[in-house]
């Protein structure tokens, strides 16, 4: 199965950045995965509604580009479905036993995604009615899909 992370932004914090390196090296174990990164635009403080509009409009047409035809695509949406480790780790495991051989998990930039790309979405996945950093996510994100490989294979993981 190839896991594709399809993010807006670069990470800047050596933190993230080393805690990505970390589970990305982990995962190599159970999948091919790819991290690509699209180009972020700068939102000017006291941004107006449609200047905010237009920012993730551009954001989803570079993220849009990035998706192929047969791709699988989870949009990281405060309003999609909340799932637990165990129902992550089902959901992924039934998406390999249909056939879906590439995931694509797209993680907005500070904004969110655009309606083009939720349209895209074949199933929006919520992490918390909270809102986090969306470079955070990455490293959240990486761990969720590690544990679910651990469920799957029935490897013991700390809860």
């Amino acid at each position: 199965m190839k896991i594709t992370l399809l993010t807006v932004g670069k990470i800047k914090e050596n933190y993230l950045r080393d805690g990505i390196a970390e589970y990305s090296k982990r995962l190599g174990k159970y999948c091919r995965l790819e991290i690509v990164d699209v180009a972020d635009e700068r939102t000017p403080d006291g941004a107006s509604d449609a200047t905010e509009a237009q920012i993730k409009r551009l954001e989803g047409e570079r993220l849009l580009r990035c998706i192929r035809e047969g791709d699988y695509v989870i949009a990281l949406a405060i309003d999609g479905q909340m799932l637990d480790s165990v129902e992550l780790s089902d959901k992924l495991e039934r998406l390999g036993i249909q056939g879906e051989s590439s995931l694509v998990f797209v993680i907005g930039g500070s904004l969110g995604l655009s309606d083009e790309v939720l349209r895209r979405a074949d199933f929006r996945l919520s992490f918390s009615r909270l809102t986090f950093p969306h470079q955070l996510m990455r490293l959240i994100l990486l761990e969720q899909i590690y544990r679910s490989f651990r469920i799957m294979r029935g490897e013991p993981y700390h809860k």
